[in-house]
């Protein structure tokens, strides 16, 4: 238990770390927002440096940001020297990051970034560094201490940075209005594109396995055709085909105690109406929302003309790769 002990001091300390830096937050980072909006506006792009540790951050930061449809590169600062200057244009935006503001190899890299009509961005823990001082627009990520026993390996600090860069790119993201399609073209071939992409008529239930009936229909034969579909649910139509109702297991289990005349029921006597249904043009996700929001198990699909032509049963979400 000792090392679980230790574990959750961690936690702790650099839980309390980012709690620090969240009241740090001012109108500098609304300018951060403002800046590299402003920038990928006119087309151009992010290129975060960083050394040691902050670039290992800055490399996540850059991947959340091209995921979010900000571009995003990372510029190695030795290597910069070297000829990589030249993924640098004018009207980018330069994202710094260190926490002392003071690396050599960092600052090194300024006078030559200078040289381009771009703005510096910098997460830093000290605001009055030389870093800070070159920057157009500074964030201040100082934390009260690092989790390390010894307050020297970088711990809350790049913690601190990284969630910063999240807090960026998802403010970022608000602002230029990135919607959920856009993020799901950016992921085409994941989870995430499967499930922003695919339709509802794409994952339902349909044919033998999509239990429909009459809605005078009585109660023992529709269960035989849920039966057969191996459904927990029927959706229930008029004679014009429309969806008037729904009947579910549930529904047979509270009605079984009010008497042994329930199997001969039509289904419009016992159905519950007006169901929760979605078009089967509507999104996955769109269904996957309705089952968290509605706790229910079994999902309706209708047509344009409000013909039930499918079930989505929430137990084939997660073979399907939606949730």
């Amino acid at each position: 238990m000792k090392h679980t002990v230790h574990a959750r001091k961690v936690f702790d300390i650099e839980i309390a770390a980012l709690k620090s830096v969240r009241t740090l937050l001012d109108n500098t980072f609304d300018a951060a927002v403002e800046t590299v909006g402003a920038a990928l506006k006119q087309r151009g792009k992010i290129v975060i440096v960083g050394i040691g540790k902050s670039g290992n951050v800055g490399a996540k930061i850059a991947a959340t940001l091209t995921s979010t449809g900000s571009t995003a590169v990372v510029l190695n600062s030795v290597d910069a020297m070297h000829g990589d200057l030249g993924i640098i244009n004018d009207g980018d935006v330069i994202l710094a990051l260190s926490y002392s503001g003071e690396s050599e190899e960092l600052l090194n890299l300024l006078p030559a970034l200078k040289r381009f009509s771009v703005k510096i961005i910098s997460f830093t823990g000290n605001v009055k560094s030389a870093l800070a001082r070159h920057s157009d627009v500074t964030l201040n990520v100082k934390v009260p201490k690092e989790a390390c026993p010894f307050n020297l390996a970088p711990t809350s600090s790049t913690t601190a940075m990284l969630v910063l860069g999240d807090a960026l790119a998802m403010a970022v993201l608000q602002a230029r209005g990135f919607k959920e399609k856009d993020f799901a073209k950016n992921h085409p071939n994941g989870a995430i594109g499967r499930a922003m992409l695919s339709k509802v008529g794409d994952i339902m239930r349909t044919g033998q396995r999509n239990a429909v009936a009459d809605e005078n229909l009585p109660v023992k034969n529709a269960l035989f055709v849920m039966t057969q579909a191996k459904s927990g649910s029927l959706a229930v139509m008029n004679a014009r085909g429309k969806l008037v109702g729904v009947f579910t297991d549930g529904d047979l289990r509270r009605l079984m105690a009010g008497g042994d005349g329930l199997l001969a029921q039509p289904l419009k006597r016992v159905m519950t109406r007006n169901p929760i249904c979605i078009s089967q043009n509507a999104l996955a996700v769109e269904a996957l929302k309705i089952f968290n929001e509605r706790n229910i198990d079994d999902l309706i699909v209708v047509n344009p003309k409000y013909e039930p032509v499918g079930l989505v049963d929430s137990q084939d979400l997660p073979k399907l790769k939606i949730v």
